[in-house]
């Protein structure tokens, strides 16, 4: 199986002169990493021993992708054969995506594009669309108010999302988000990620790792020295350059800071009731 480039050059990924953190393929994470979970021989070279722990990962994974897939036909299968198809919608999706190697990383908590972007497949009866995608940003809170509409019932006020019908249908309304959030608390527990949260425009994705447990149950009490990352996700779509910092995207830098607090304070996600990541924010922001 071909092993993603950054597998082996991570290049200017991540934070610039500090610790890599997250497990990985390779021994880079002494801790924790896929050659243990895959029984490689630890006595192998440091290149055999990852590229074995990748080969045997990987297809482990997709075995499991396979029997994914041979039972979401069966299920298709059953709904032609009963004759109820075209009066049922399916949509498949999942809790976030997967880190598959990229970057030497595994796991599914990082705010990197492998793991932030989820599969959306959607088929409903009389779609005249089909094969049709759509680049519009969509979160798993907008799952739903999606069903809820296609049911003929209104959403709750209580919930966040909005129905995503529109999009499906081709009609992506004037005021659709341009922007969405994202948060881990869970810092450095299972997988050795520092607790971080970021914004992701259509072209940019910047991200704060403050690295602090806060009250997170699980969290780890050590904190991690902060640190940011920006990616220019139109000339740097593998996310391999950390721009942060650099002159040329201070401006972006600027204006991507001014609307991540402004998606914090919409959803009610504030910093000020913790001294310590306010404390963190003044130093690094």
């Amino acid at each position: 199986m071909a092993e993603p480039e950054s597998l082996w050059q991570r290049g200017g990924h991540g934070p610039a002169n500090a610790p890599q953190f997250g497990t990985s393929i390779s021994t880079r994470n002494q801790r924790r990493n896929m050659g243990q979970h895959m029984f490689v021989d630890p006595m192998l070279p440091a290149s055999q021993y990852t590229r074995t722990a990748y080969q045997r990962y990987l297809k482990k994974y997709l075995r499991t992708v396979k029997g994914v897939d041979d039972n979401v036909g069966r299920l298709l299968n059953y709904l032609r054969d009963t004759g109820e198809l075209e009066h049922t919608i399916v949509i498949y999706t999942s809790d976030q995506g997967f880190m598959l190697g990229e970057h030497d990383y595994i796991d599914k908590r990082w705010m990197y594009e492998e793991s932030l972007r989820m599969p959306l497949l959607v088929r409903f009866p009389k779609a005249d669309r089909a094969g049709t995608t759509s680049d519009a940003i969509i979160n798993n809170v907008d799952f739903a108010p999606t069903i809820l509409d296609f049911a003929g019932l209104p959403t709750p006020a209580f919930m966040q999302g909005r129905s995503i019908r529109p999009v499906l249908e081709g009609k992506t309304p004037a005021d659709w988000p341009k922007a969405t959030y994202y948060r881990y608390w869970l810092h450095m527990a299972h997988h050795d990620v520092p607790a971080h949260y970021g914004i992701r425009t259509r072209n940019h994705k910047l991200i704060l790792f403050y690295g602090l447990p806060l009250d997170a149950p699980g969290a780890m009490p050590k904190a991690t020295a902060p640190y940011w990352e920006l990616y220019d996700l139109k000339n740097d779509p593998h996310e391999t350059n950390n721009v942060y910092g650099d002159p040329r995207y201070l401006a972006v830098q600027t204006s991507l800071k001014a609307q991540l607090l402004e998606l914090k304070r919409a959803l009610g996600d504030d910093d000020e009731k913790y001294p310590d990541l306010m404390a963190v924010r003044r130093s690094v922001w």
